[in-house]
C-alpha cells in the first residue's frame, strides 16, 4: 500500500512539474500580452494593401516562448500576422530584465523577474545567471527565426541588405524582415567592450535604460532619476562609431537633457507618447519633441493606455497628429510596443485601423504611407552601417 501511495505521488509530482514548464509560461504570455480589440477584413481600406512600406519600431516578442513562424491566437506579433498587415519591417528589442512589482512611478535595479521566467520557460542554464547571455540568445532566436523561414523572413543589419530587401519585396509583398534592438544596456553588464558582440549579434539601435537607473544612464522610473554617467558618454561614442542609433525610451528627462548634449548622432524614440495629448511619466515634453525634430529622429507613438491616454486608435492617432503638428509628418512613427506585457489597443492584424483613425485627422494618403513605415525606412537607409 505504502509502495503504491509512493508511486502516485511521484507520479503527481511528475505531472505538476511537468505542467508547470509546459503550461505556466504560456497562460503568462496569454495574460500579460492581450489585445483589447480585434479587427478584421472590412477595416483595410482599399489601398492599404499596397502601402509599400509598413514598419513598427518596437516588439519585445523575443522575451517570449514562442515560435514566431507559427500564428498564434494571442500575444501580438508572429510572421504569419505580419504578412496578413502588409508589413514589411518589426524592431524586435532584446529584454533581459525587469524588477519585480514593476511600475511607471519609482523601480529598484536590486530585483529581477525575469530569471523565474527564463527558469520556467527551459532556457540556457547561462540565461539564469547572466544578461548578456539572455540578450545574445535572444539575438540568435531572431536569426534562427530567419534561417527556418524558407526565405520569407529576413534579419536586417545594414543599408545594403535593406536595399536589396526593397527590392525584393516590391515584387513580392509576402517577404517580412526584422530589426534587433535593446531595451536597457545593462545587458552590457557594465562592459563597453560587449557593445561588440551584440553589434554583431545584428542591434543596430539601443535604449540606454529601461524601469530602473543602471550605470549608464537614469531611467524615468529608477529611483534617483539622475542624467547620462560617465560611462553612458563612453558607450556613446561606442555606438556612434558604430553605427548604433540612440533610442531615448525610457530614459529620464535629464538623461535625454545630457544625450542631447553629448551626441549629434542618429536617434529615435522607440515606443512612447507625448504631454501635449497624454501627461505621462515617460511622455516626451514639447521641448524633446522639438530637438528630436531639429535632428530629423523619429518618434514611435505607441498603442497602450498610458502611452496616449486611449484604449483605441484615435488616441494614438491624435498623438501622432500632435508630433506632426510641432516638427512634420516625417517625423512620425508606429511604436507599438507589441509583447511588452501590455494590454494593446490591436495585435499587429489592426494597422488598418490606425490608417482609419489618421484619415479622420486630415493626413493624407502620402502622408500616412510615411507614418505608417516610410519614415522609418528613409531614417534606416540614412543611418544603418553601410
Amino acid at each position: 500500500m505504502f509502495k503504491k501511495a509512493l508511486r502516485l505521488s511521484l507520479l503527481i509530482s511528475v505531472f505538476l512539474f511537468t505542467g508547470f514548464f509546459a503550461f505556466v509560461p504560456n497562460m503568462v504570455d496569454r495574460y500579460i500580452n492581450r489585445t483589447l480589440h480585434v479587427s478584421g477584413p472590412a477595416d483595410k481600406n482599399s489601398w492599404y494593401d499596397s502601402i509599400p512600406f509598413v514598419a513598427d519600431l518596437h516588439c519585445d516578442a523575443l522575451l517570449w516562448n514562442r515560435n514566431l513562424l507559427d500564428r498564434h491566437s494571442f500575444g501580438h506579433v508572429d510572421v504569419p500576422r505580419m504578412q496578413e498587415a502588409n508589413v514589411a519591417l518589426e524592431v524586435f528589442t532584446v529584454v533581459t530584465k525587469t524588477p519585480v512589482g514593476i511600475n511607471y512611478d519609482k523601480n529598484s535595479d536590486k530585483t529581477d523577474q525575469l530569471t523565474s521566467l527564463n527558469i520556467a520557460q527551459l532556457r540556457a542554464p547561462e540565461d539564469w545567471l547572466s544578461l548578456k547571455a539572455r540578450g545574445i540568445h535572444q539575438c540568435a532566436q531572431l536569426h534562427k527565426f530567419a534561417k527556418d523561414s524558407k526565405g520569407e523572413f529576413r534579419v536586417i543589419t545594414n543599408k545594403r541588405e535593406l536595399e536589396k530587401y526593397i527590392a525584393d519585396r516590391s515584387s513580392n509583398h509576402n517577404l517580412t524582415a526584422g530589426l534587433l534592438g535593446i531595451e536597457g544596456a545593462h545587458c552590457l553588464e557594465g562592459d563597453i567592450n560587449n557593445l561588440n558582440d551584440f553589434y554583431k549579434a545584428g542591434v543596430r539601435y539601443i535604449g540606454l535604460t529601461h524601469f530602473f537607473d543602471n550605470e549608464w544612464g537614469g531611467s524615468a522610473h529608477g529611483e534617483k532619476k539622475g542624467g547620462l554617467t560617465e560611462k553612458g558618454k563612453q558607450l556613446l561614442h561606442k555606438m556612434d562609431s558604430l553605427h548604433i542609433t540612440i533610442d531615448l525610451a525610457h530614459a529620464s528627462p535629464a538623461t535625454i537633457s545630457d544625450i542631447f548634449k553629448a551626441t549629434s548622432g542618429p536617434l529615435l524614440v522607440s515606443h512612447t507618447g507625448v504631454k501635449g495629448t497624454c501627461d505621462g511619466v515617460r511622455n516626451l515634453s514639447d521641448e524633446q519633441i522639438l530637438e528630436i525634430g531639429r535632428r530629423h529622429g523619429l518618434i514611435g507613438i505607441g498603442l497602450w493606455e498610458t502611452a496616449v491616454c486611449g484604449t483605441d486608435a484615435d488616441a494614438t492617432a491624435r498623438s501622432m497628429k500632435y508630433v506632426a503638428d510641432k516638427i512634420g509628418v516625417d517625423k512620425v512613427a508606429l511604436g507599438s510596443d507589441f509583447d511588452g506585457a501590455t494590454h494593446s489597443s490591436y495585435d499587429i492584424t489592426g494597422f488598418p485601423v490606425i490608417v482609419k483613425a489618421l484619415i479622420k485627422q486630415g493626413f493624407t494618403r502620402p502622408e500616412i504611407e510615411q507614418i505608417m513605415g516610410g519614415n522609418v525606412r528613409d531614417f534606416l537607409l540614412r543611418n544603418l552601417p553601410q
